[in-house]
């Protein structure tokens, strides 16, 4: 048995394996409506395949707590409860093809109410469904992006709640792994960095109070998430600026203290909340990061960022880089990459009675 398809055991829940899908926008549910944010046939044919390829554990993507949290107007949203049983339907078929799903849940906070990547992601206003995005801070997220509304310490309380909310929801909706998403520049992101929280109340300020918003959803959510099933974390290590931001010391430093809140495992990326940076993008770039919380945390961590080769994603485990590998594009060009990957490795992979013959 490989590293990479032996099962991975968090809480009372088995995974059963390390190959793992990360959360991807598929900006495809409804913008207004009866039917805003509620999963489609695209998102459940895109999930179910992935299931019928073996992948162990399938994130959903960055599902809003609240309309104003949504990145596009076009993404899933968990603020309703009519926005179920649509997710209920894929948390059942992922099951049912021994995979385990997971949800993230998110809030863009200043980057929300933009458009499709594809119709080229630029701001949205009322009169394509946007809205006024808000923020720890009055501080667009880059020119030509509007100025957010800054959270008083109630809205902050409130945004929280919604939280909550979501991960009850998500419970409802079948799902068996939550991820709060603190990485990419979202709201979480945004508390968590100096680059975008210039408060100067008990949320700003020192790294104490820029971790408090994350410390306060993760407990709100981990009050309502059941004792056996666990809760993820998914981090952008480093703003990549020289100064001013979040760094790779920042990361370790809170890996540690959200481990005695109760996350279970750090999903480390990198970047996302400064405009126009330079990231030394190339095979396994943010790999480093997961290996430092690793190996100085009692965080385990999965790896993401151009890992594409079964070798190379087992090389990665077997060196103790991480725990888990999670692939983004790779399993949009292919999702059958674990069945793939099994092959190559000499290792096995939950095979549907119905492609047996193949």
């Amino acid at each position: 048995m490989t590293e990479l398809f032996t099962p991975y055991k968090l809480r009372d829940l088995t995974i059963p394996n390390r190959v793992w899908m990360a959360a991807m926008c598929q900006y495809s549910a409804a913008p207004e409506g009866p039917e805003t944010g509620v999963a489609t046939d695209w998102h459940f044919a895109h999930y179910a395949a992935r299931a019928v390829g073996g992948t162990g554990l399938i994130i959903t993507e960055a599902t809003a707590v609240s309309p104003e949290g949504r990145i596009s107007p076009y993404d899933l949203g968990i603020w309703d409860d009519a926005q179920v049983s649509a997710l209920r339907k894929i948390t059942d078929f992922v099951k049912s093809q021994g995979g385990i799903p997971g949800i993230q849940i998110a809030h863009s906070g200043r980057k929300g109410s933009t458009d499709r990547p594809w119709k080229g992601g630029a701001p949205v206003g009322a009169d394509e469904h946007g809205w006024q995005p808000v923020a720890p801070s009055a501080v667009p997220f880059d020119d030509g992006h509007p100025v957010p509304h800054e959270l008083t310490t109630d809205e902050i309380a409130g945004v929280v709640g919604q939280f909550a909310d979501a991960a009850r929801r998500a419970l409802a909706a079948g799902f068996q792994v939550a991820e709060v998403h603190g990485a990419h520049g979202y709201l979480v992101g945004q508390f968590l960095s100096p680059h975008s929280n210039k408060r100067t109340d008990e949320y700003g300020g020192s790294f104490e109070n820029r971790a408090r918003f994350a410390l306060e959803v993760v407990d709100a959510i981990r009050a309502v998430w059941p004792d056996d099933l666990p809760l993820f974390f998914r981090i952008s290590a480093t703003d990549w600026l020289e100064e001013g931001g979040w760094t790779a010391d920042d990361t370790v430093r809170l890996a540690t203290l959200l481990r005695d809140h109760g996350i279970d495992l750090f999903d480390v990326s990198t970047g996302g909340n400064a405009a126009g940076v330079r990231i030394p993008v190339g095979p396994s770039y943010q790999v480093p990061f997961s290996s430092r919380v690793k190996n100085e945390t009692p965080m385990p961590t999965a790896a993401v960022g151009l890992i594409t080769e079964p070798e190379q994603a087992e090389k990665i485990l077997a060196s103790g880089e991480a725990d888990a590998i999670l692939l983004g594009r790779e399993l949009l060009r292919d999702p059958y990459w674990a069945r793939h990957a099994a092959r190559e490795l000499g290792a096995e992979v939950y095979t549907p009675s119905q492609y047996g013959r193949a």
